[in-house]
C-alpha cells in the first residue's frame, strides 16, 4: 500500500534547550502542510554539538520484541551504555532512513571498543507492517548491530510520550496512502544515570554525529 508520513519534531518542549520554531514536516510528498510550535533554549556550555536537554528523560520502561523475535527490555539491554533513540517505521521515504543512514555513517568511523559502548535503537511506529524480518533487512543496510524493536504501539506511543516525542495512530486517506505521524527527534541516553542529555533535530547533519559519538562512547557528560 502506498504510504507517507508526516515528521513532527518535539513539541512537548518545556524540556528542550532550544530557542527556535519547529516544523511539522511531511514526510512524502503527499503530507500536508506545516505548522510551527515553539520552544525555550537555554544556552549551557556542552561539549557537544547536539542540543543540551535542560529536562534529562527517564529512559522508557519498554519491552517490544527484536528483530530475532524475542523479548527486549530497554532498560535492561542497555543498561550501563550510551544509547540513540529514534522513533520511525521502514515505509518512511525521507526522514527515517535520512536519520538513520546518518547515524549508520557516523558509527562506521568509531573504533570497534567505541561500537560495542553504544547501541542504537530504532523504535517502529508502524508494527503492523514493521515485523521482525522487515526491520532486519531495513536496518541492516545501515548498521547490522543496530538494534530494532516492534510490538504494542500503544506501548510505544506511552514510551514516546513521557520522552516529549508524539506518535499518532497511521490514518488511512481517501487515495488509499497512509499518513502516519510522528517525532523526528534522536534522543541520546547516558550510561552515567540512564537518562537522556542530548537531542538531535530532524535534519542533523552527519558530521554532528561524526562529533558526539566519541563523546557519547566515553560516557562524557553533557
Amino acid at each position: 500500500m502506498p504510504r507517507t508520513t508526516r515528521t513532527a519534531r518535539l513539541a512537548g518542549a518545556a524540556a528542550v534547550a532550544l530557542a527556535a520554531a519547529l516544523t511539522l514536516t511531511a514526510c512524502g510528498s503527499s503530507g500536508g502542510g506545516s505548522t510551527a510550535a515553539k520552544v525555550t533554549q537555554q544556552k549551557d556550555a556542552t561539549p557537544y554539538e547536539g542540543t543540551k536537554l535542560a529536562k534529562n528523560f527517564e529512559k522508557p520502561d519498554l519491552t517490544l520484541t527484536d528483530t530475532s523475535g524475542q523479548p527486549f527490555d530497554l532498560r535492561q539491554r542497555t543498561n550501563g551504555k550510551s544509547l540513540l533513540l529514534f522513533f520511525g517505521y521502514t515505509s518512511c521515504p525521507d526522514v527515517c532512513p535520512t536519520t538513520m543512514g546518518d547515524i549508520g555513517v557516523a558509527m562506521k568511523g568509531l573504533s570497534p571498543e567505541e561500537r560495542q559502548k553504544i547501541d542504537v535503537v530504532f523504535v517502529s511506529t508502524d508494527p503492523q507492517r514493521d515485523t521482525p524480518k522487515v526491520l532486519r533487512t531495513w536496518l541492516d543496510s545501515m548498521g547490522s548491530d543496530f538494534i530494532g524493536l516492534t510490538g504494542d504501539l500503544e506501548k510505544v506511543k506511552t514510551a514516546a510520550r513521557s520522552l516529549g516525542i508524539m506518535i499518532e495512530d497511521p490514518v488511512v486517506n481517501a487515495d488509499g496512502t497512509v499518513t502516519s505521524t510522528h517525532g523526528a527527534q534522536v534522543l541520546a541516553f547516558l550510561p552515567s544515570d540512564d537518562k537522556a542529555h542530548v537531542l538531535y533535530m530532524s535534519g542533523t547533519e552527519v558530521k554532528t554525529y561524526q562529533h558526539d559519538l566519541p563523546l557519547l562512547a566515553k560516557g562524557v557528560a553533557a
